[in-house]
């Protein structure tokens, strides 16, 4: 899932964490400023669905415009799942030589 948080909140005139917070406790949802960075500019570990009730009223928003589902990301059994950025070129892996008794090389 991709947590669409900052854009949702940008799309009702919401531009900054704080702003989304204050309204938030506002409604009963009191977050602390840790919490609600994490919220703003990544994405939640564990979000309860109570508090995701309160977001979505506080940005008179649905549930998917929060949570946008990503199926391509999910690895199917046997398969490895493979994150490549779009338009990225696979690179061959760095191998750094270094001596027999483990400390590296100088810089060239």
């Amino acid at each position: 899932m991709k947590w669409n948080l900052r854009l949702t909140a940008a799309n009702k005139g919401v531009w900054k964490a704080s702003e989304l917070q204050r309204s938030l406790a506002e409604h009963g949802l009191v977050i602390s400023a840790g919490k609600m960075s994490g919220l703003w500019s990544g994405q939640p570990v564990s979000l309860k669905l109570e508090d995701l009730d309160v977001i979505c009223v506080v940005l008179g928003c649905e549930i998917g415009d929060l949570l946008i589902p990503e199926p391509a990301k999910v690895a199917r059994p046997g398969q490895e799942t493979v994150r490549v950025a779009v338009g990225a070129t696979a690179a061959p892996p760095t191998v750094v030589p270094k001596r027999r008794d483990g400390r590296s090389l100088p810089p060239e």
